[in-house]
C-alpha cells in the first residue's frame, strides 16, 4: 500500500482542500487554513488517507478541532454517500458469508485499507448539524458489537428533516448505500 503522495499530488490535494475549506466556513468556524495545512504537511501518511477519501468521492473537510489532543477532525462531506464506496456489505465476515452475488469488497476492509475510521452514530449526527447529507442515499455507520454479533449492521440517512438510524443484515448491500469516513490529524 502506498502511503505517501508525490509533491504534485500533495499540492493538488492541498489546493482542493483549501478551496473546500474556504467555501464551507460554517463547518470550521474559528479555524485557520494555514494551521490545518501545516498539520497535513507534517503527516504525509494521513495526507495519503485524505487523498483516498477524496479519490473515492468523499469530499473530506475539517469539521472539528480538539484542543486537548491538538487534532483536526476530517469527515467525508459529500452531499450523498461517496459514489466509489457504495454496494458494499458491512465487513469481511458478512462478505464471506454470501454464497452468490458477492459485492466487490466490505466497508470495514476498505476503511482499513484507506487508513480512516467509519463514522459513529454520534459523528454522523454531528455531521448532519453542518448541512443536509444523505438525502437520497444512506451510509453504513459503526455498528455496536452486540448488534454485529447477532448478524446485523446499522446505517443512517437524512429524511423529513431528521436523521434516521436503521438496521440491516450485515451481508446486504445496495447501490445507494456507501459509507462515510473520519480521520484525525
Amino acid at each position: 500500500m502506498k502511503s505517501k503522495l508525490s509533491s504534485t499530488d500533495t499540492e493538488s490535494l492541498l489546493a482542493i482542500l483549501k478551496e473546500r475549506f474556504e467555501k464551507n466556513q460554517n463547518r470550521h468556524e474559528g479555524m485557520e487554513w494555514n494551521k490545518v495545512q501545516t498539520k497535513l504537511e507534517a503527516n504525509p501518511e494521513k495526507l495519503w488517507s485524505i487523498m483516498e477519501m477524496e479519490r473515492t468521492g468523499g469530499e473530506p473537510d475539517v469539521v472539528a478541532y480538539d484542543k486537548n489532543t491538538n487534532e483536526y477532525h476530517f469527515y467525508d462531506c459529500s452531499a450523498e454517500s461517496p459514489k466509489e464506496r457504495r454496494s458494499l456489505c458491512y465487513d469481511r465476515q458478512a462478505l464471506d458469508a454470501r454464497k452468490e452475488n458477492k459485492p466487490k469488497n466490505s466497508v470495514i476492509d476498505l476503511v482499513t485499507e484507506m487508513g480512516i475510521s467509519l463514522l459513529s452514530e454520534t459523528q454522523y449526527r454531528e455531521l448532519q448539524k453542518l448541512g443536509k447529507f444523505d438525502t437520497k442515499t444512506s451510509s453504513w455507520i459503526e455498528t455496536p458489537a452486540d448488534i454485529r454479533k447477532l448478524g446485523g449492521a446499522i446505517f443512517a440517512d437524512f429524511r423529513y428533516g431528521n436523521v434516521f438510524v436503521y438496521h440491516n443484515g450485515a451481508e446486504s448491500y445496495y447501490a445507494a448505500r456507501g459509507f462515510r469516513g473520519a480521520l484525525k490529524i
